[in-house]
């Protein structure tokens, strides 16, 4: 627990740093992968929470008829989230919160679609977060995930498994494997996943949708 805490710590330290000038460096970068997840979640249903919301790139992309929920462990990036929320006038975004993802303080089921835009592979216990992702989840909803995600194999796989460790310097991870998405799924028995949608650049990132299996009450 305590090299999770750590490494908790040390993310707030990145975030801290890398809060004034997120918007610059990754807009671009990343506007490709923001809006397919945000029209994904949307087609899910109206009810989104955003985990890892970061300064707010993604809310614009959201519909106006969907009411958009956002949590950051970072208070400097939900800051500047929330007067991008007042810039714009993003009526659609109801709330935003700083709040661990390991820990989510909402009632079960309270969620059409729960978003993960590239955070998944800096969150300290991921399995444990997915958890609570289903948790708040209501039935037949999607678990919505944006990252760099490789498969480990090849010449790709050794450069991100050599990079890892200076990439974690800008608050990203290369060596976070797509499969323990997967095997996260496929031991929890009720959730399947339904795609797997390359985006810009040429497929570096990529989107997975795990969408809960069954409608029961």
């Amino acid at each position: 627990m305590a090299a999770i805490r750590g490494r908790a710590d040390d993310q707030q330290k990145i975030y801290q740093r890398w809060a004034p000038v997120y918007d610059r460096v990754y807009r671009g970068i990343l506007s490709d992968g923001h809006r397919k997840l945000a029209a994904l979640a949307a087609a899910a249903g109206t009810d989104i929470l955003e985990v890892g919301v970061g300064t707010g790139l993604t809310l614009g992309h959201y519909p106006s008829r969907c009411r958009v929920t956002g949590i950051d462990i970072s208070e400097h990036m939900i800051a500047r989230a929330r007067e991008k929320v007042r810039r714009a006038k993003l009526q659609h975004v109801e709330a935003l919160e700083v709040m661990d993802a390991h820990a989510l303080a909402f009632a079960d089921r309270s969620f059409d679609a729960v978003c993960l835009p590239f955070v998944i592979t800096l969150i300290p216990e991921p399995e444990r977060a997915l958890d609570e992702c289903a948790r708040v989840l209501r039935p037949g909803g999607e678990i919505i995930l944006a990252s760099k995600l490789g498969d480990g194999a090849g010449l790709q796989g050794a450069i991100e498994a050599a990079v890892a460790p200076l990439v974690r310097h800008i608050g990203w991870s290369s060596a976070f494997r797509i499969h323990r998405i997967l095997a996260w799924a496929e031991r929890r028995g009720d959730f399947s996943a339904t795609d797997i949608v390359p985006v810009f650049p040429n497929g570096f990132f990529k989107i997975v949708r795990l969408k809960q299996r069954g409608l029961s009450a």
